[in-house]
């Protein structure tokens, strides 16, 4: 089970982009809220923790690592807020996650979109890049620009827009600008993590909603996805991760690929991470239709998860990848676990000892199936 051919990123093991966040780093967040500690004091802290986890990281061996997420609170909101044109407001309910209640912020249009030149994020990326070392990158994650088309962020569009296209126009190109300024500042590995198209897999498998609506949205993402990361250096790595929720180990949506495999299968990333940790996900069966026979593209298998603290079986991984070849070349195939561990601060329910076993067993399998350091 071997392949002479070296993949780039995203790599033969990868990781997703989330970290558990520290009680230090809890704690500092808690302080600053409450004016205990100035800004200052909090990045301080922040900073720490990041080059600890970083440290970990690369001593695990992974080629590519991020900063854990650890300057946001929530994955997606954090970085919608940094936006020109998007505000931040009390949605007064809970995301829907099976088992769990959520914090009620939200992001709602305020202005046209545009890209914002000092959006927090390019400070974040700028000290991980100073502290990775050379011959590891810094990977980056962002959500989608799809990311505002749900749970009302977009409603208030046509006080601002003559049309909807136009709407998506000024999107695609504010995350346009905002990709090309990571990679000014050094980025080559960026990630655009998407729950917008497991949303779409339960509205498109519910007989009883109305599809017209739902499949003008996977054609909406697709155009504003291809335009987001059009014409982009070459030498940059965009990949997505559709994501299928993650909070406090609990989830949202289910069901298999199959009914959005083929606008997948038209997007221009390098790479897309899929969670497969359990019959939730369905079969293989749509892997070709969303690898659509790109030699130059990854599928990543998120076959490990990082809601649970139990080890998989390597044998039953090695397995499940082999199955997994039967739809998509081994070479173009790797591994991650199915998300990262704390998509919002939270934090899933393991301990930060199990995830790094989680991660080690990820990179342990892959060097076993390919045969690659």
């Amino acid at each position: 089970m071997t392949t002479t051919t070296t993949l780039t990123a995203p790599f033969r093991f990868d990781v997703v982009g989330s970290l558990l966040r520290p009680t230090s780093l809890k704690t500092a967040h808690e302080q600053l809220a409450a004016g205990k500690i100035t800004p200052e004091q909090e990045l301080e802290v922040q900073h720490a923790e990041i080059k600890r986890v970083v440290d970990e990281q690369v001593k695990l061996g992974l080629k590519a690592v991020t900063d854990g997420e650890f300057s946001r609170s929530w994955w997606h909101l954090d970085f919608l807020w940094g936006l020109t044109g998007v505000g931040k407001y009390d949605y007064q309910q809970s995301y829907k996650f099976k088992g769990d209640h959520t914090r009620t912020d939200n992001a709602e249009l305020i202005g046209k979109v545009a890209y914002n030149p000092d959006h927090p994020f390019f400070a974040a990326f700028e000290y991980l890049q100073s502290i990775v070392p050379a011959g590891v990158l810094a990977k980056q994650t962002i959500p989608s620009p799809t990311m505002l088309f749900r749970d009302n962020r977009s409603d208030n569009w046509s006080q601002f827009y003559d049309s909807w296209d136009a709407y998506l126009t000024d999107l695609a190109q504010a995350y346009h600008d905002t990709i090309q300024r990571f990679y000014d500042l050094g980025c080559r590995y960026i990630q655009l993590d998407d729950t917008t198209w497991a949303f779409l897999i339960s509205k498109l498998n519910d007989n009883t909603a109305d599809s017209t609506q739902y499949t003008r949205w996977a054609e909406d993402a697709v155009k504003v996805i291809n335009a987001a990361i059009a014409d982009l250096p070459s030498d940059l790595t965009v990949t997505t991760h559709i994501c299928r929720g993650n909070f406090k180990s609990t989830y949202l949506f289910s069901g298999s690929y199959d009914v959005v495999a083929p606008y997948l299968g038209q997007l221009n990333y390098d790479g897309l991470f899929l969670e497969y940790d359990n019959d939730r996900a369905g079969n293989f069966d749509a892997l070709d239709q969303i690898w659509n026979h790109d030699e130059h593209k990854r599928i990543v298998l998120g076959l490990v998860t990082s809601k649970f603290p139990e080890l998989e079986k390597t044998t039953v991984l090695q397995e499940r990848i082999q199955a997994a070849a039967t739809k998509v070349p081994l070479n173009n195939l790797t591994l991650s676990t199915q998300c990262g561990f704390a998509s919002t601060e939270e934090g899933n329910q393991l301990t930060e000892a199990q995830q790094w076993a989680k991660l080690a067993l990820v990179i342990g399998t892959a060097k076993d199936v390919w045969a690659e350091g």
